[in-house]
C-alpha cells in the first residue's frame, strides 16, 4: 500500500528552517523556503534539500517547533498542493495527517480519525525512541491544543469520519477494522 506521512512534511520544513537558523515567526520567509525546497517523504526516509532528516524530524527540537511552522498558511497551502500531487501521482493511497479528511481530501472514500490518549501516545513514542512518558504526554497534549485551535486547517475530525480510538487496542486489530471499513466503502 502506498503511504504518505504528511506530518513528516511539516517536520521536514521545520527542520530545514531551523537548520538555516530562520526566524520561525517570519511567515513570508518560511513560506518561500517551503515552496522552493526539494522534499521527498518515503516510508522510511525523509530527505529535504539533500539532507537526510529522518531522525532529526522526530527529535525534541523539531517537535517543539513544528506546530508554529504548521500554523503558517503559506506553508499549509504548499504542503496541501504537494499532498494532492502525491495522491494523483500514486493513484491514491493511505495519507496520514491532521487535516487530511477535512481540508486536503474532503471527498475521500474512507476517512478515519485515529485517536488515543496523550499518555498512550507518549508511551508508544517512548517505546520507539525513549524519553520520559510524563514530559512527552504533556508535549503531545500541548501540540494537540495548538493544532486544534489554529486558524488554518485545524486538527479536527470531519462529520463523516469514522473515529477509531486505539488506546487499548493492538495494531493488528486496528488495521483489521480499517481494512473492513475500506472494503465496505468500496462494495
Amino acid at each position: 500500500m502506498k503511504y504518505l506521512d504528511t506530518g513528516a512534511m511539516y517536520r521536514a520544513v521545520t527542520y530545514e528552517a531551523m537548520l538555516r537558523d530562520l526566524d520561525l515567526d517570519d511567515q513570508e520567509n518560511i513560506t518561500l523556503m517551503a515552496q522552493e525546497c526539494d522534499l521527498h517523504v518515503g516510508i522510511d526516509r525523509v530527505i529535504i534539500n539533500g539532507h537526510d532528516a529522518t531522525t532529526a524530524i522526530r527529535g525534541p527540537e523539531v517537535t517543539g517547533n513544528v506546530s508554529k511552522v504548521a500554523a503558517n498558511s503559506g506553508v499549509r497551502t504548499e504542503m496541501r498542493i504537494r499532498q494532492q500531487e502525491w495522491a494523483t501521482a500514486h493513484g491514491g493511497g493511505v495519507i496520514e495527517g491532521r487535516d487530511i479528511a477535512t481540508v486536503v481530501f474532503p471527498d475521500a472514500v474512507l476517512k478515519v480519525f485515529l485517536t488515543a490518549s496523550p499518555e498512550v501516545r507518549a508511551q508508544r513514542r517512548v517505546d520507539q525512541h525513549g524519553g520520559n512518558v510524563s514530559e512527552i504526554a504533556a508535549a503531545i497534549a500541548e501540540r494537540d491544543l495548538l493544532d486544534s485551535t489554529r486558524a488554518d486547517s485545524p486538527l479536527a475530525s470531519s462529520s463523516d469520519s469514522v473515529i477509531v480510538d486505539t488506546s487499548d487496542r493492538a495494531i493488528d486489530d486496528v488495521v483489521d477494522e480499517i481494512e473492513k471499513l475500506f472494503i465496505e466503502r468500496n462494495m
